[in-house]
């Protein structure tokens, strides 16, 4: 390893023993056990927010995650000799949960139900007020997608020569916009009510920050924590299974009951987790792609990802019943 990063590692109260690359950092283990070095370019404050919250989780026993680890001189950045920052976390080793094997889908969200729970008994604190902390509401990132998907649409209208993909993507529109827009109502008559409740959400859980050991399960990756809707976490997980396993109602319905035995849901948490689903979500990042990219050829793949949705429609139609 290049002695840039081991001048890093030195600041620690460890003794290091083999060193591998993974993780976008150094897997290393060492006297403490395995930890993961790696480069990091954010704010001192969000990484104290971060080590803060992965603590108190830590303390509540529920679920395992990546802390944290202070260098000898009680700091969480530690520096390379070329001035380069790093932070270095306890680390697992073990696989990501499977998606295809069912029995560790509803093991990950069983875990996703008591990291919530966890993440349920920190209260709010003022200094926490920063923009990767809170962000804006679901309905408002709705409202800005459905901004988008117009946008495209009205690019393509003025076309004089459509190519296959814009021809595809015009075909399923008037679909997938309705579902979006009653989507975005429904959010909204939700967050007007006065009853919405923030809590701390891991942000970004998917099965690749979920890893399964012998007995336990870590939750990893918390740069993307903030304050807003847990539901958004079992929705994403959710979502990147239903799709996987076309929809198949009596293994969505069985991911609910294992959420719900550790952590009750709610009928508003039902409602949030179906306008959730009902957002075109997948449909709107195919959109946004081409728009963006504002190419004149577009891979297939993303032109059969969109006829694959309008091939799933239905069984996600008897998806979103059970949730109603």
């Amino acid at each position: 390893m290049n002695d840039k990063y081991m001048e890093a590692l030195a600041q620690y109260n460890l003794t290091t023993g083999s060193v591998r690359k993974g993780r976008s950092g150094w897997i290393c283990e060492t006297s403490i056990g395995t930890v993961l070095l790696k480069e990091y370019r954010g704010t001192l404050k969000r990484l104290e927010f971060e080590n803060q919250v992965l603590g108190q989780v830590n303390r509540e026993n529920l679920v395992r995650v990546d802390d944290y680890i202070r260098t000898a001189a009680g700091e969480l950045i530690s520096l390379g000799e070329d001035g380069t920052r790093y932070i270095l976390k306890h680390w697992f080793t073990d696989p990501e949960c499977n998606l295809k094997d069912c029995r560790e889908i509803l093991e990950a969200v069983k875990q996703i139900a008591r990291l919530h729970k966890s993440l349920c008994q920190i209260p709010r604190q003022e200094e926490w007020n920063l923009g990767s902390i809170v962000l804006e509401s679901l309905e408002k990132e709705m409202e800005r997608h459905n901004q988008e998907l117009k946008r495209a649409r009205n690019y393509i209208r003025n076309k004089k020569k459509k190519t296959e993909f814009e021809r595809c993507m015009t075909n399923s529109y008037d679909m997938f916009y309705q579902q979006a827009r009653e989507a975005r109502e429904g959010m909204a008559a939700l967050g007007q009510d006065g009853q919405t409740v923030l809590h701390l959400c891991h942000g970004n859980l998917d099965h690749h920050h979920i890893l399964l050991g012998d007995g336990y399960a870590a939750l990893i990756e918390f740069n993307k924590m903030h304050l807003g809707i847990q539901m958004t976490d079992l929705y994403h997980f959710m979502r990147k299974v239903m799709e996987k396993h076309e929809w198949d109602q009596k293994l969505g319905e069985q991911m609910l009951s294992s959420y719900d035995k550790v952590l009750p849901l709610k009928p508003r948490d039902r409602q949030y987790l179906y306008y959730l689903f009902l957002y075109p979500e997948k449909y709107w990042k195919q959109v946004n792609f081409y728009y963006n990219a504002r190419k004149t050829w577009i891979p297939a793949r993303n032109m059969e990802k969109i006829q694959t949705l309008e091939a799933q429609t239905d069984a996600r139609k008897k998806f979103l019943a059970i949730l109603r």
